[in-house]
């Protein structure tokens, strides 16, 4: 029961509790949960190869329902799309979507690039309340790091 992995979630539930963020406090009491429960061996693979692709689908959801319920639409976008800054806003979607699709296949292939880009995530998250997407964004961003340094040097 006394694990490395069961005192790095304590560990972890500890530094969300004082850093008061609620997101790192439920997602790491889930685990914790799952754990003493006995349904990690089936639970964790799923939420591991599956996760990252609910998340991204619950976000989705959440940015789409103001077009859902009529707050947003083609009036508003036309009127956005006069603006330099939703401009900006549009490069930087696009941007960042493209920079996200290589780090999904860093996250999946790259372990303990992984490690250090969880790790950075929850620091960001817990003592600078930053927002949990940084995994998949810094995952694409080291990619592109990894890929301009091996440019350079070979």
């Amino acid at each position: 029961m006394f694990t490395q992995a069961n005192l790095f979630l304590v560990l972890l539930l500890v530094i969300a509790l004082i850093a008061k963020n609620n997101s790192l406090i439920l997602a790491v009491s889930v685990l914790i949960a799952i754990k003493l429960i006995g349904l990690d061996q089936k639970i964790f693979p799923v939420l591991q190869s599956k996760g990252i692709n609910w998340g991204v689908t619950v976000i989705t959801i959440a940015v789409l329902v103001p077009i859902a319920t009529g707050d947003i639409g083609f009036k508003q976008l036309g009127e956005a799309m006069k603006s330099s800054y939703a401009w900006i806003a549009l490069g930087a979607g696009i941007l960042v979507a493209l920079i996200a699709k290589n780090g999904i296949v860093l996250l999946e292939n790259d372990p303990h690039i992984t490690a250090a880009l969880v790790f950075g995530t929850i620091l960001a998250v817990s003592l600078f309340k930053g927002v949990a997407v940084g995994p998949l964004i810094g995952a694409g961003i080291a990619y592109l790091a990894m890929q301009a340094v091996k440019f350079f040097s070979g």
